[in-house]
């Protein structure tokens, strides 16, 4: 067993949102960490105890491979995000990335990975109330970014033996303050009043707050280092708990900082959302359009039906709890956008 003080971590896409929360969990446990990103990151290169290695996982094995020797442990968390692309584009970020992080552990005879998955490898454009690990993989066509992450996690799945121990962890809708993604998004299209309710509003949705999701991580990790194997091979959804009613959720967030709420008389049907993606999508493909269509089918599928999770088996197999109150973190969210819409 390597004693706390001696781990050494790698986290590819350490530049990122979540994987600067990891990081910082790593370090408070006093882990040296050594990140690794497309671009640099000259605060996470200055900051104690981590090493900052600027580095494209698709593009050059061979300096994972030495990037990783000496560690002790991985976590996979880049990824090409996102509803637009071409599927090469997603194959190559998610599924040839993923699997040359699992050829350069077991080169540099890395012993334990912790792959970032997403409750999006079980999308089949359903309504999901209360989904558990049994759901089947993505079988619609409607997202590369699923259809990827789906494979890339069987792939991990696959490769967990004696010599790579491997587990997938599955959040759902990463937020928090600092948020580069989702929140900002939302504000922008609120503030130019292109923000519309798709469907009846009443679905709901998890959410997960970013220091939860790293914390979900770093109990993978640490059930790892103790020669645990009950969670090894699998793959576990976690969230803040409890699904929210998205669209009372977004409402009470742009309330908070000053913008009007969204209207149920102006709502959207999914339907008629739904084939606008289609008519926007076929428009996209056949004129090059460049940036992505306003809408799409999986984001409408994504805003209107329900899609949550439970983590019962995350609880039972690593202990897992919410280390961030969802109520408390709201509040800090808003205050952070108070005066920037």
């Amino acid at each position: 067993m390597v004693s706390d003080m001696s781990k050494k971590i790698a986290v590819t896409g350490g530049g990122g949102f979540l994987g600067r929360a990891i990081i910082r969990q790593c370090l408070s446990r006093g882990w040296q960490v050594r990140a690794v990103g497309r671009s640099a990151q000259p605060d996470l290169a200055e900051t104690p105890g981590v090493e900052f290695i600027t580095a494209d996982i698709s593009k050059n094995p061979r300096k994972l491979e030495e990037i990783f020797s000496g560690v002790d442990l991985v976590f996979h968390v880049a990824a090409k995000a996102g509803v637009w692309g071409s599927r090469k584009s997603f194959f190559e970020a998610n599924v040839t990335g993923t699997q040359n992080v699992i050829d350069a552990c077991r080169a540099a005879k890395v012993p334990r990975l912790v792959y970032t998955s997403t409750p999006s490898v079980t999308f089949n454009e359903c309504e999901i109330d209360g989904g558990d690990e049994s759901l089947p993989y993505c079988r619609s066509k409607l997202s590369h970014y699923a259809a990827t992450k789906a494979e890339a996690e069987q792939r991990v799945r696959a490769a967990d033996d004696a010599s790579l121990r491997t587990v997938s962890i599955r959040p759902h809708l990463i937020w928090g303050p600092g948020d580069p993604h989702l929140i900002p998004r939302v504000v922008e299209q609120a503030a130019q009043s292109r923000l519309r309710i798709v469907g009846s509003g009443k679905n709901k949705v998890d959410l997960t707050h970013v220091e939860n999701a790293a914390h979900a991580h770093l109990l993978a990790a640490e059930s790892l280092f103790r020669g645990e194997t009950q969670a090894c091979g699998k793959a576990y959804f976690v969230s803040d708990g409890a699904p929210v009613v998205l669209w009372d959720w977004l409402n009470a967030f742009l309330e908070g900082i000053g913008l009007p709420r969204l209207r149920p008389e102006s709502a959207v049907p999914f339907k008629t959302a739904y084939f606008a993606g289609t008519l926007l999508e076929t428009f996209w493909k056949i004129f090059a359009v460049s940036g992505e269509p306003p809408m799409t089918r999986f984001v409408a599928s994504e805003l209107a039906k329900s899609h949550w999770f439970k983590i019962d088996a995350l609880r039972r197999d690593l202990g897992y709890a919410p280390i961030v109150n969802p109520d408390a973190a709201f509040s800090d969210l808003v205050n952070s956008y108070k005066g920037k819409s």
